[in-house]
């Protein structure tokens, strides 16, 4: 299947499957009859709220090219808006009013479809190409400045946008409504609090061991701990000790990779950073993505990621219970081309 923007498409890859002009990916399987298998979940009527305090972990040690927010009140006649009295007017109010500085992937996050691509030869003219989910271009769909003074926070903030996704932006994930069934599987009732790298074999004994089963269009959860320890060192990590904790995805493991296509989930969401083991294992090919997990799910197949999700008390509850779906509302910002997104994802039970 060719279309306007590829001839050729990834292998293993689902490009042109949902249209040529598809920017949802996996998440068109959340449609009206997976949603109501989520609402039946909800028999109880408790609610967990999945995400971190959205200054978590804290600081930049565990990536120093993203920082906690920052929060500002806005300003009145040149002075802050905030607890300010009005009393000249004759009014009593007391009135806040404030900002937020934010970089939308610190804390818990949706990964949009254009936050990972691939150099891949699309044209088929031999020459790779920057190239993102359905073959959306960079430079074209998917802009951004080229200049320092353009980027991060140096200086005076800019009021206008120097980059942009006009195309697979995480608006599309919200105006979608990210609503249905969520699958919760236990890594850490296995493997236990520290380091694992957990491939196809890991994975399907433990769903066997828990009758943990998915099907498509299911929101897929990794509990790891990994966010309880995080929570635990109170925003001052610690990246020797969280490095070597917690079980993580293989990456490599093509098996795995293999059913992330083949089970049909529309998302593949994890308490720990990127889902998968960064730096990964080497790569059979000389060059290879250094992220390949993040390469199959949102370069190949439109599967978006979420990280840093608060999932303990959640699967705590799910085991006690012997169950291991739920309910999942989890909607990204509405803002219109970024690449990721703060979320606060709420299972109810």
């Amino acid at each position: 299947m060719n279309t306007p923007r590829w001839k050729h498409r990834p292998p293993g890859s689902n490009w042109g499957d949902f249209g040529a002009d598809d920017q949802l990916g996996r998440l068109n399987l959340i449609n009206r009859d997976k949603l109501r298998q989520g609402l039946a979940e909800a028999t109880e009527a408790i609610a967990f709220c999945l995400s971190l305090p959205l200054d978590y972990p804290g600081g930049t040690a565990l990536n120093p090219r993203r920082g906690p927010p920052l929060l500002r009140p806005t300003l009145r006649e040149g002075r802050p808006n905030f607890i300010v009295t009005l009393e000249d007017i004759g009014s009593t109010d007391v009135i806040n009013d404030d900002l937020a500085i934010i970089h939308l992937q610190y804390s818990t996050q949706w990964d949009s479809l254009c936050h990972v691509g691939g150099l891949f030869d699309a044209d088929g003219d031999g020459a790779a190409e920057r190239v993102f989910y359905n073959g959306f271009r960079a430079g074209t769909d998917i802009v951004g400045p080229s200049e320092a003074a353009d980027a991060g926070i140096v200086g005076p903030i800019k009021l206008e946008s120097t980059s942009r996704a006009s195309a697979l932006g995480v608006e599309r994930m919200a105006e979608h409504g990210v609503q249905g069934r969520g699958v919760m599987i236990d890594l850490r009732a296995h493997f236990g609090d520290e380091r694992k790298l957990v491939g196809y074999d890991d994975l399907m004994r433990v769903m066997a061991a828990d009758r943990t089963e998915v099907e498509p269009g299911d929101m897929v959860c990794l509990h790891t701990g990994f966010a309880e320890r995080i929570l635990g060192m109170d925003r001052k990590p610690d990246p020797e000790f969280l490095h070597g904790a917690c079980a993580v995805l293989n990456g490599r493991d093509q098996r795995l990779l293999d059913w992330v296509s083949s089970s049909g989930l529309a998302a593949l969401i994890a308490d720990n950073y990127a889902v998968e083991a960064f730096p990964s294992l080497p790569g059979a090919e000389r060059c290879c993505s250094i992220l390949p997990l993040h390469e199959h799910c949102l370069f190949k197949n439109g599967i978006p990621l979420g990280e840093l999700w608060r999932l303990t008390p959640l699967a705590n509850w799910l085991r006690e219970h012997a169950r291991s779906r739920f309910l999942l509302t989890a909607p990204p910002l509405r803002l219109p081309g970024a690449v990721g997104s703060p979320v606060t994802p709420i299972a109810t039970v």
